[in-house]
């Protein structure tokens, strides 16, 4: 199975094709370029270099969210329209999954987390069991503090990553009393790696759809929704 794999739900905007055994080409982008100038030519690129003609494929896996609301949509469209113009399905990767996934050698609690402003990350919490991702805190929007004494509660050590945990080092090292740690950065945000292998998984257990019906998981409303939400609750 060939697969390509986008991921611009965060700060990083990657793209690689992968088969069952295999990355056969990545390229991801960390320079506070715009998604929208980076994610088609890092697309184009690795079908080049991979040799693999987009016709080849057999799904198009992609960060679906949660994440970046400009991100998502960027992501989401270029899988959408690449699936209706090749005829190919879609496979929506969890963005918190696809960044759990990147630490999959993990033998404790994998935590991402993804900033999403006013002191609330996306999160999710993980155990690797047969070498798959296995929920142990659901995926949410939640105060940082709150996810922090979730997993204090488990008393077990805990793996870090994501830019949410570059923005909130210091409350994380405030409150986890030492049984955490940080990722790397070789593997501490987004790879569309990641997402390929993870789209391959879930492929083969039916969790794909046709690009027609392929929205993304944004989690929370936009912000300019819930500020108006906030005012008419307001004047009311």
């Amino acid at each position: 199975m060939k697969v390509l794999a986008i991921d611009s739900s965060g700060i990083t905007a990657s793209a690689a094709m992968a088969d069952d055994n295999n990355i056969i080409a990545e390229f991801t982008v960390n320079n506070r370029q715009t998604h929208s100038q980076t994610l088609l030519p890092m697309v184009d690129k690795v079908v080049q270099m991979s040799e693999i003609p987009l016709t080849d494929i057999d799904a198009i896996a992609v960060a679906a969210g949660p994440g970046s609301f400009t991100g998502l949509r960027i992501g989401s469209a270029t899988a959408k329209g690449l699936g209706l113009a090749l005829g190919k399905p879609v496979v929506p990767v969890p963005s918190l999954d696809g960044l759990a996934y990147r630490a999959a050698c993990y033998s404790g609690i994998i935590c991402p987390l993804m900033d999403a402003r006013r002191n609330q990350v996306y999160t999710a919490a993980y155990h690797i069991e047969d070498g798959r991702l296995v929920n142990i805190i659901e995926q949410k929007a939640e105060g940082i503090r709150e996810i922090l004494s979730e997993l204090k509660a488990t008393g077990e050590d805990v793996l870090f990553l994501g830019d949410g945990a570059d923005v909130y080092k210091d409350v994380i090292m405030e409150e986890t009393e030492g049984r955490f740690s940080f990722a790397p950065a070789h593997i501490s945000k987004q790879s569309a790696a990641s997402v390929a292998m993870l789209g391959i998984i879930y492929y083969n257990e039916g969790r794909y759809e046709s690009a027609a019906a392929h929205r993304p998981f944004y989690l929370r409303k936009p912000q300019a929704e819930r500020e108006r939400e906030e005012r008419l609750k307001q004047k009311g």
